[in-house]
């Protein structure tokens, strides 16, 4: 049985908290011989009580070194940023929540990378992280992406009319899907062409496996539940304006980094839940 702990000691919200178990997990990759990254800021960003929200989340992997998935993901959009950005670039992070990119990352010259999130959310990163040093041109952009991030984004600095990156990791199922739909159109409209997006999506078997129920009613006690799954994840991209959609998942050629066995969610079994790592490019 897993303890309860308090979920919102900081205020930051639910989605905010799982920030925190975010930021717990990359600490614990962290400290791993074969790590997939470094990222050294992350335990002071998930806070003395790290340890007890990996457990809480994920109380099956409580004694091992975690879902792989996690680390899976992290490793991928580093891959995926530093092939995509090219000197002047413009970097987005949607939803950035405590995402330490901008100072763990080598960026090119001329970067600026603006992370949307909410303003709770920034602020403790910001006083956690006050006496660390960023790799790029890093502005904040204090703004929920069900209201008028765009505009505050646009305010910030951003210019639609030089080239784009787009990220959103461990996002998109956290909104309902017109507004998944809504926040993707939005990036679309503003990208010049060529520009690029990465973002990871979950298939709708997640909601009916039975193996992640005690997860999602976790997740649901904590005022962050995952709303939106798609098993068009490449479609879904493509009704929202991006174009060269490419979509892989762990288990696939390219994104396991040697964490996840090959062929182990063959696609003709219906409800497994499947993982989508998801790119593409404005027309």
């Amino acid at each position: 049985m897993t303890t309860r702990i308090d979920l919102n000691p900081y205020g930051l919200g639910g989605v905010g908290e799982t920030a925190r178990w975010m930021a717990a997990a990359r600490a614990r990759e962290s400290r791993r011989p074969d790590r997939l990254f470094d990222d050294p800021f992350a335990a002071r960003l998930a806070g003395p009580d790290g340890a007890s929200l990996l457990t809480y989340f994920h109380p099956r992997h409580a004694n091992d070194n975690g879902n792989p998935y996690l680390s899976i993901r992290t490793r991928w959009f580093d891959d995926f940023l530093t092939a995509a950005v090219t000197p002047g670039v413009q970097v987005v992070g949607l939803g950035a929540g405590l995402d330490t990119r901008a100072y763990r990352l080598n960026w090119p010259d001329g970067i600026v990378l603006f992370e949307v999130d909410q303003p709770a959310v920034l602020g403790y990163k910001a006083e956690r992280l006050q006496d660390c040093t960023e790799h790029c041109d890093r502005r904040v952009v204090a703004a929920d992406l069900a209201g008028e991030w765009a505009t505050a984004l646009t305010d910030a600095g951003f210019d639609p009319s030089r080239p784009s990156v787009w990220f959103a990791e461990g996002v998109l199922f956290y909104l309902p899907e017109p507004l998944a739909d809504r926040v993707l159109r939005d990036t679309a409209r503003l990208a010049t062409p060529g520009s690029r997006i990465a973002a990871d999506l979950i298939g709708t078997g997640i909601f009916r496996f039975r193996y992640m129920r005690e997860f999602l009613s976790r997740l649901a006690e904590a005022d962050s539940p995952w709303q939106f799954g798609t098993d068009d994840p490449a479609g879904f991209l493509r009704s929202c304006g991006w174009s060269d959609v490419a979509v892989t998942e762990p288990g696939h050629r390219g994104s396991s980094y040697g964490r996840w066995p090959e062929a182990s969610s063959p696609t003709v079994l219906p409800n497994l839940p499947r993982i989508y790592l998801v790119s593409g490019r404005a027309a």
